[in-house]
């Protein structure tokens, strides 16, 4: 296990390398071709030679590299590399810490993937159940078709349709009805508040989860429909126990290692939504963060970020790795 455990966490680092050598190749490739975003500093006051020389010099952005399209500066990238192992992941343009920024964003992106969390486990369990035992019956097509609905509308669609159809005349409603700090009026509330992040958050999180939903409905189905024409199943029912402990018991707990293995793939899935969600409904996240920072041009805080959620992406992929070889038995670990 431990030889296992071992393999998995260094090709987690070597592809966390290869995500920090892609990233820094694509932000040089557009500094390069756009022109340096030091100037982004200095907003719409044209800066002097050397005040620009300043802040390039500051955010590590004077390195004639910069300068000569198709170079890829690996001597930037080596610097980079040497401060993340030191834990300085750079500054924003108003001098603020990158860590700084994410200490304070983290907690309300973990209160959303909370809610998402909930989210899936209730619909994709309780739907791909159902849809399993009722296999080829009107419900199982039911939420076959209602799987492939939800596919069809991408997280900043139905984030569009709630924050611009639903949430206005919802929240109105409700502070005229409950009061402005009701809970009903805060759970409609078109956007973010820092003073009631879990009311705020609930429909966000609501939405972002029902919109990864779908594949986790069709993957609790597909196993759950290959444990109950198992011999290990056939057999439970054979001596007499109930349908609902073989359910339980022999079909739901066999179904979750394929279930728990994809979980790493959703959790990218759902990191990508987060940056739309919380950018869309003005949530001070992870995701927020670098959607305002994109608009910005602010590069530390941009690749700061990027490379954050990759370590974060890596270890939970080693985890699930981890989790699946301990469910199943037949893993080889030598």
């Amino acid at each position: 296990m431990g030889r296992y455990v071992m393999r998995r966490v260094l090709q987690g680092v070597f592809t966390l390398f290869l995500v920090i050598l892609l990233l820094h190749l694509l932000t040089t490739l557009a500094i390069q071709l756009n022109g340096n975003p030091a100037q982004a500093f200095f907003g719409d006051r044209p800066p002097s030679p050397s005040q620009l020389a300043a802040v390039e010099k500051r955010y590590a952005l004077d390195d004639p590299c910069y300068d000569q399209l198709g170079n890829p500066c690996l001597g930037p990238f080596v610097d980079r590399l040497a401060a993340y192992a030191s834990g300085d992941f750079g500054e924003s343009l108003r001098g603020r810490e990158v860590t700084d920024i994410v200490g304070t964003a983290a907690p309300n992106t973990l209160r959303l993937f909370a809610v998402v969390g909930v989210t899936w486990m209730l619909i994709g369990m309780t739907l791909g159940s159902i849809a399993a035992r009722r296999r080829g019956k009107p419900s199982d097509q039911g939420i076959r078709g209602l799987s492939v609905l939800i596919d069809a509308l991408p997280i900043f669609v139905l984030l569009l349709v709630y924050k611009y159809v639903f949430s206005v005349p919802l929240s109105k409603w409700a502070k005229e009805t409950f009061g402005s700090d009701s809970l009903p009026a805060l759970l409609f509330k078109p956007s973010f508040s820092a003073d009631h992040p879990w009311a705020t958050l609930i429909v966000p999180g609501i939405l972002l989860g029902l919109a990864g939903s779908a594949a986790f409905i069709r993957l609790v189905r597909a196993a759950q429909l290959e444990n109950y024409n198992a011999d290990h199943v056939r057999a439970a029912r054979s001596k007499g126990l109930s349908e609902r402990h073989v359910t339980v018991h022999h079909v739901v707990r066999n179904s979750s290692i394929p279930v728990a293995t994809a979980v790493g793939i959703i959790f990218t899935e759902a990191l990508a939504g987060a940056v739309i969600t919380e950018g869309m409904m003005n949530i001070y996240g992870m995701g927020g963060v670098l959607w305002r920072a994109v608009q910005d041009s602010d590069v530390s805080v941009v690749i700061g970020i990027v490379t954050l959620l990759a370590v974060v992406t890596v270890a939970v992929m080693i985890v699930v790795d981890v989790v699946y070889a301990a469910l199943d038995p037949r893993i080889r670990y030598d």
